[in-house]
Parts: structure tokens; C-alpha cells; sequence
């Protein structure tokens, strides 16, 4: 990994986090009073898509700079996505029931959604599907 990678990664972990930090406060905020982590659910599940997306088109299709990758897959979505929250909450949680729901909701939904963004990068990039 060269210098420049690792900057990249460091200016992909800024934007991740400011915008985990960003979209975590927007849910929370349009939930007010929501006992439901929804903040970190939402996080989680756009980040298993966009990593789906991302690395189906970078490993699959589009040549692009070497320097893509780990800028958006290990910088941003690294940052953005928050499993230590996930589980942190899910542990904290009043009830069991609702532990339960968030940790097979959220482990569900965000493989539909990087299975949603591998279709989608393969729709948009014209691979041929695998068989």
C-alpha cells in the first residue's frame, strides 16, 4: 500500500464517518422519542448495499484507478457502517424481543440490500450473470 493509498483511505474514513454521523442524526431526528435504534439499521443496511455496488463494479467491470477501492471500500464504507454499534445496541436493548428484531432484521436486510447492489452493479455495468 503506497502513501497516496493511505491518504485516500484516511479522506474515505472522514467522509464515512461524517456521514454516518450525518444520516444516524437525520433518522434518529425524524423518529423522535424511537426506543429502536433506526439510525444505525439505516446505516448498516445503505452500507451493505453500496459495498455490494461498489466492489461488484470495481472487481467485475469497471477498470478504474487502483486507488478506488480501498478509498471507498476500506475509507468510507468502512467508517460508515457501525457493527460494533449494531451489536453495542442490540445488547442494550430493553427486551429480548426487540434484540432479536434488530439483529435478524438487520443481518436480513442487509444482505438483500448487497445482494440489491451486486444485481444493480451487474444491470448497470452489463456483466454477464454468473452460472
Amino acid at each position: 500500500m503506497t502513501p497516496w493509498q493511505l491518504c485516500l483511505i484516511g479522506a474515505g474514513g472522514a467522509a464515512g464517518a461524517l456521514a454516518r454521523y450525518w444520516l444516524g442524526t437525520w433518522v434518529m431526528g425524524k423518529l423522535p422519542g424511537a426506543m429502536f435504534p433506526w439510525g444505525t439499521f439505516v446505516i448498516n443496511v445503505t452500507g451493505s448495499f453500496i459495498l455490494g455496488l461498489v466492489m461488484t463494479l470495481l472487481t467485475e467491470r469497471v477498470l478504474t484507478s487502483p486507488n478506488w477501492r480501498p478509498l471507498i471500500t476500506i475509507g468510507f464504507v468502512g467508517a460508515y457502517t457501525t457493527f460494533s454499534t449494531f451489536e453495542y445496541e442490540t445488547a442494550r436493548l430493553s427486551s429480548s424481543w426487540q434484540a432479536m428484531v434488530n439483529l435478524l432484521g438487520s443481518v436480513a436486510a442487509g444482505y438483500a440490500a448487497v445482494w440489491a447492489g451486486i444485481k444493480l452493479a451487474v444491470w448497470l455495468a452489463g456483466i454477464a450473470p454468473r452460472g
